[in-house]
């Protein structure tokens, strides 16, 4: 790999300050938290109409995480919502503008200097700019001039497959199902998005054993579990809204089960600021067993709690699996029994890191509770054997035939508001034979039939310059993206570079030899089209689809919104050569509503269903115990362990957000829940790791990774000393992504090995 150009502007953060962690989650701080970003970026009147309209029935969806509404009759809560997501909004409705006079003041080289955090404040971009060839400086573009442009860009490439159009979680279904429409009219699958480097191998782990790609539980599930088990998850900083449901599962007599490297503090106690003792108690707590598993010790932690499933099992038979359920809706048990027979649990502990009395008791638990409930995020999936992580959860909910009956199943919890949606709708580079049918036949065209590129493989594409021209529909790959100067370098290679964007980013200033920037309406502001008012819909965790409507004045009288840039995007590049009068489908979306329905299961009577109060669910074969295989039946499966062995020196890290942050963007630069304030670049060490590496805390140490005779380098780390395994470390995303190898990833999902980076540290002497 050829010396990068470009790294990340390394922060010298001096007065870092570390006190003890949290033992209570969210309370009056996050409230008191919440309203100062509102207020501190929006005046009153704005900031308190965002909040009231945040999540309601006629307001619009957070663009936050996904968690479902707590009233599926209807989202009538007040503040309906978690500190970070009070935060994205306010971010979004802010009153700071980014006009073409301030790209006209700051150069790319001046703006590539600042943190993601002064980058995000900065404000709304309000016109189309583009960066022209060899320019320093953003200019002003109009809408027609830059579609005109972008449409010459792709028309002159030597096939469609030079081009990658990558997509965001938050874009909503309608926009969602223009764009991959556009795309496959263009000619490629090349749809890579942010699926791709989250929850795609619990995807294809899914799929594989029960026959879709999804959770098979509803909300309600929760408030009737026995037992809920938290693996690879931090909901406190990720998901803040699933503590209330774990809150009620807790006070319904439930057990939780947390697996994790770190204790985090939502593992501990909760407090909600919805009730007065919220306010005034002293939390609850919600943990009942903590098991603090080593990095990607997943796979052996859950072979040992089978292990001793299964001498359960063999001492009273019929009394731990359960039988009926497993012979008349699986296959594989027998294959999964010799497997275990192989193994032994004293030396899958020992990987684990978990004492096998907590082994012990967490079988316990599991085998005193049928109605078991799963939930799980980047944890299990962003390891070079996530697809595996996955699979191993499934068998053990199948081992008690805990799936698809009132109380379990599986609940991946997504990260980004409708990352799961836009699967639905298509964004993703495989193109499913039916649903490649129907858009032949419903849009007169045909579809191309090769798998284009997923995350990886476009980066990569773009290193080798097999790519020129780059359009993200939303997002920031090169922040979300492994191997940081690796994928830079892939973007410069381009000749072009699209952001659909609402706020300026890192994608901005690390760009192709030109570059344009179209700022688009944000979710939640007013979207008026030639047939009037418009909403959007999204899907969430659990499967139900509901409506989202702006409520707030646009930023801009320039912006667009996403269906309509898809609109004018396809016209302008397809010309003559499409039959589908994209102008009056971006213009009227109960019309795109309407050919999503005709395309795509489960969305019969569309427009209708989803104005209705809480909107609709999507059909789920497995949550009813139908599970949609080739052959009917849930499959167990046979998972290696995987071999964490290090070397001397060696320590494996895992990436985390800090609690001032969602995904790429930083809000500010504390991590309240762990005690850590006033930076991000922090390394999180065992004190027998220290030890062996000659630092103590405050030190300053440069990581580095070693993978396929690659050597990566992030500089300027401080030690802090905590509560993490021995032979683990944890830093932050964005900052450590730079040591994440573009090439290590789960071989059968291509899911980056984020959590799982083999490195070594060394001391920074002061000088």
């Amino acid at each position: 790999m050829k010396k990068p150009k470009y790294t990340l502007p390394i922060e010298r953060e001096e007065n870092i300050k570390i006190s003890k962690p949290m033992d209570t989650a969210v309370g009056v701080t996050a409230v008191t938290s919440s309203f100062a970003n509102g207020f501190g970026q929006m005046d009153w009147i704005r900031c308190s109409k965002a909040f009231l309209n945040l999540n309601q029935t006629k307001g619009f969806d957070c663009p936050s995480c996904a968690w479902p509404d707590p009233k599926p009759s209807g989202r009538s809560s007040i503040a309906e919502y978690c500190e970070n997501g009070a935060k994205a909004v306010a971010e979004e409705a802010t009153d700071a503008r980014v006009t073409p006079e301030f790209f006209a003041k700051h150069s790319i080289e001046e703006m590539n200097t600042w943190s993601e955090r002064k980058l995000g404040k900065t404000g709304r971009i309000t016109e189309p700019m583009i960066l022209r060839k060899g320019a320093s400086h953003y200019e002003p573009i109009s809408w027609d001039d830059a579609f005109t442009h972008i449409a010459k860009k792709l028309n002159e490439l030597a096939s469609p497959d030079e081009a990658v159009f990558y997509t965001s979680g938050r874009t909503s279904n309608e926009a969602a199902f223009l764009y991959q429409l556009f795309v496959r009219q263009f000619g490629t699958n090349n749809l890579p998005d942010c699926s791709n480097m989250c929850h795609e191998a619990t995807g294809k782990g899914l799929s594989k054993t029960i026959g879709i790609g999804k959770g098979t539980v509803k909300l309600e599930d929760f408030y009737v579990a026995d037992l809920i088990m938290v693996i690879g998850q931090n909901p406190g900083t990720n998901h803040p809204r699933m503590l209330s449901a774990l809150q009620k599962a807790k006070r319904k007599g439930a057990k939780i089960i947390t697996v994790n490297p770190l204790e985090e503090t939502a593992f501990k106690k909760f407090k909600n600021p919805q009730e007065i003792r919220g306010w005034i108690g002293g939390g609850t707590q919600i943990s009942d067993l903590f098991l603090q598993v080593k990095v990607k010790g997943d796979i052996a932690l859950l072979k040992a709690i089978m292990c001793v499933l299964l001498e359960m099992e063999e001492a009273n038979p019929g009394t731990v699996f359960n039988q009926a359920f497993i012979e008349q809706q699986t296959e594989g048990f027998d294959a999964l029994i010799a497997d275990l027979k192989t193994q032994d649990k004293w030396i899958l502990a020992d990987a684990a890191g978990i004492p096998i009395g907590d082994i012990e008791a967490a079988a316990a638990l599991i085998r005193d509770h049928k109605r078991m409930l799963i939930c799980w995020a980047m944890g299990i999936t962003q390891h070079e054997n996530g697809v595996q992580n996955v699979q191993e959860i499934v068998n053990l909910l199948l081992l008690r035939g805990s799936i698809g009956i009132p109380g379990a199943g599986a609940c991946p919890v997504r990260g980004h508001s409708n990352v799961q949606g836009d699967r639905t709708m298509g964004i993703w580079e495989h193109l499913k034979p039916a649903l490649k049918e129907k858009l032949e036949t419903n849009f007169n065209f045909e579809a191309p039939s090769a798998v284009g590129y997923n995350a990886v493989q476009a980066i990569q594409a773009m290193h080798e310059n097999k790519v020129r021209v780059f359009f993200s529909m939303g997002g920031n790959l090169l922040l979300a993206a492994p191997d940081t100067e690796y994928t830079a370098d892939g973007m410069r290679n381009c000749d072009l570079t699209v952001m659909v964007s609402t706020k300026p980013n890192r994608n901005h200033l690390v760009t192709g030899k030109e570059a344009i920037i179209l700022p688009c309406l944000g979710r939640t502001e007013l979207d008026v089209q030639d047939a009037g008012n418009q909403f959007v819909s999204v899907e969430n965790s659990m499967g139900i689809v509901h409506k989202s409507e702006g409520v707030l004045t646009p930023a801009s009288d320039h912006l667009l919104s996403e269906p309509m840039i898809v609109a004018k995007l396809a016209s302008a590049t397809l010309g003559n050569k499409t039959k589908t009068d994209w102008l009056t489908l971006g213009g009227n979306y109960d019309l795109i509503r309407a050919k999503i329905e005709a395309c795509i299961a489960g969305f019969d009577n569309y427009n209708e269903r989803v104005r209705r109060k809480g909107g609709f669910y999507l059909p789920n074969g497995p949550r009813e115990q139908k599970f949609t295989t080739a052959d009917g039946k849930a499959h167990f499966t046979v998972n290696p362990v995987p071999d964490n062995t290090l070397k001397a020196g060696e320590l494996l890290m895992t990436t985390i957000r800090s609690h001032d942050q969602f995904n790429t963007t930083i809000y500010g630069d504390d991590d309240r829940y762990r005690g850590i304030a006033n930076g991000r670049r922090v390394a999180m060490m065992n004190e027998e790791d220290m030890q062996a590496a000659g630092v103590q805390q405050g030190d300053y140490i440069d990581l580095y990774s070693h993978f396929n005779q690659v050597e990566r380098m992030a500089p300027h780390f401080m030690v802090v000393k905590y509560n993490i395994p021995k032979g683990s470390i944890a830093t932050y995303f964005p900052e450590a992504n730079v040591l994440v190898p573009i090439d290590q990833y789960d071989k059968k999902s291509y899911t980056p090995a984020s959590k799982s980076v083999v490195v070594t540290v060394k001391k920074v002497e002061v000088v």
